[in-house]
């Protein structure tokens, strides 16, 4: 073992304990069991976090900035709502300081209803995370909810195709050699 891997998952669906959730946590011990570390998880689901109100400062969102910026890798995910990514991440991330994500190494992941919305990530978060700083090296995960059922193994055929990558964008000498 290695140096910790710190990866913190950021979900941004209004509804709370989601599909959304459920498939960046799978997604983060993937990407954590992968690494040859031992991982360091957190989860922010953003229907918890501004369960009592939007306006920072607030002790919840602090508390999740720190989280945020504390990972090494960080799964931020978000349903399709109308053709893009939910207000409730983007509230959050207009919220974040100016290079809040340096250092981080970010992975989107969409979940949406249509085959359509496969680039909504990519063409749409990717943009934002990288004017926060992060770096994003890998293409989104990007599931339809039809494809929910058989989760596991799209992670594990995502996390084949392009952890390699992965490792290779975090900092030399903090992760294993098990990529």
């Amino acid at each position: 073992m290695t140096d910790s891997i710190a990866v913190t998952t950021v979900v941004g669906n209004p509804k709370r304990l989601s599909r959304t959730l459920t498939t960046a946590e799978a997604l983060a011990a993937a990407i954590a069991d992968a690494l040859g570390a031992e991982p360091r998880a957190t989860s922010i689901d953003l229907a918890e976090l501004y369960l009592d109100g939007i306006e920072p400062p607030h002790d919840g969102f602090e508390h999740a900035l720190r989280q945020v910026r504390a990972g090494d890798v960080l799964v931020i995910a978000t349903p399709v709502y109308k053709a893009s990514y939910t207000g409730l991440l983007k509230l959050f991330l207009d919220q974040l300081p100016p290079k809040a994500l340096e250092g981080t190494v970010a992975v989107p992941v969409t979940v949406a209803a249509s085959a359509e919305h496969r680039f909504l990530a990519d063409l749409q978060l990717r943009p934002v995370l990288a004017e926060l700083g992060a770096s994003v090296p890998v293409p989104s995960l990007t599931l339809r909810e039809k494809e929910l059922a058989e989760l596991d193994e799209h992670v594990t055929a995502w996390a084949g195709a392009h952890l390699p990558t992965l490792a290779a964008a975090l900092a030399p000498g903090r992760i294993g050699a098990a990529v």
